[in-house]
């Protein structure tokens, strides 16, 4: 849904927008898949250490954790991506007017709160964990957005935090595989965020943001995120080796792996921004297998 556009230029948010449409508008601000896959890397990463004994009520508070920290985080990105947005994502929930700026903020900080509470009744090493990733998901926001790789890593460097944060739940510490895993998670969405660099060169160019793709090119940024994925291919057959996780974790494994490899193939030979729009998503799905080949061969 679009709204109208006054005298200024910016969309005016009508009086008459439903508030089925404004719960429409908060969900997609803060992407619930990429909130739900955060919030299961929680529960990977507490089967994963293998603790004597995971209690469900840690084990929700950590899922509530992650699935609030996301979502903060993708609305204040949101916030300080309304003017860029306007040219990459005119659609979104900010620039398309059905969520005002001052009610994105709003949410942010709400759901930091509700993150923040639920860590600290959780433990130390959580409560911890969790200041570590709001001042990185703040910085990349607010400054780290614009240093192209480094933003990329601050981001993935969130998104491989839950796992360890699992851990922490299950036994106050972590194991090899958790650390695999982790590390697969940083690679894989590296990876994504590079090739969301080509959908979005030209807001990039225009904000001053330097991602590989403005710097470099499409091509360059193709290869780099190709470099990644394969990476994350590689790190994800060592507990076959090691004998870590039970064969369970193969067949789901399989997918995933044949998935990256594929959407490599398909950025390589293909740069344009459709193509690195649909690698950038269906990417998300390979994840999500990874995340269920790892609990299954935790659990099974």
């Amino acid at each position: 849904m679009r709204l109208p556009i006054n005298r200024s230029g910016k969309r005016e948010l009508s009086k008459s927008v439903s508030l089925k449409v404004k719960l429409s508008g908060f969900l997609r601000l803060i992407r619930p898949v990429n909130c739900l896959m955060m919030g299961l890397a929680v529960i990977v990463g507490a089967f994963l250490a293998r603790g004597e004994r995971i209690e469900i009520l840690s084990l929700t508070l950590g899922f509530l954790t992650a699935f609030t920290f996301t979502g903060a985080s993708m609305a204040l990105n949101d916030y300080y991506d309304r003017e860029i947005d306007m040219i990459n994502a005119p659609t979104r929930p900010i620039p398309s007017g059905i969520i005002t700026p001052k009610e994105a903020v709003f949410m942010s900080l709400l759901l930091t709160l509700i993150g923040f509470v639920s860590a600290l009744l959780t433990n130390l090493n959580c409560f911890l964990l969790t200041i570590i990733a709001w001042i990185l998901f703040t910085v990349y926001s607010t400054k780290g957005k614009r240093t192209g790789l480094i933003g990329n890593m601050m981001v993935s460097t969130c998104v491989s935090i839950p796992f360890i944060y699992g851990g922490y739940i299950a036994s106050n510490n972590f194991n090899v595989v958790t650390l695999i895993f982790s590390g697969m998670a940083f690679l894989a969405n590296t990876g994504r965020e590079i090739t969301k660099g080509i959908t979005d060169i030209a807001g990039d160019k225009l904000r001053g943001i330097n991602t590989v793709a403005v710097t470099y090119g499409s091509r360059v940024a193709a290869i780099l995120s190709a470099i990644f994925y394969l990476s994350a291919v590689f790190l994800s057959v060592i507990p076959y080796f090691e004998k870590s996780l039970s064969i369970w974790y193969i067949p789901t494994l399989i997918l995933a792996d044949a998935g990256f490899i594929y959407s490599s193939i398909s950025l390589l030979i293909n740069q344009s921004r459709e193509n690195a729009r649909k690698v950038k998503n269906i990417v998300l799905i390979w994840m999500l297998l990874g995340l269920i080949s790892f609990l299954s061969g935790s659990v099974l």
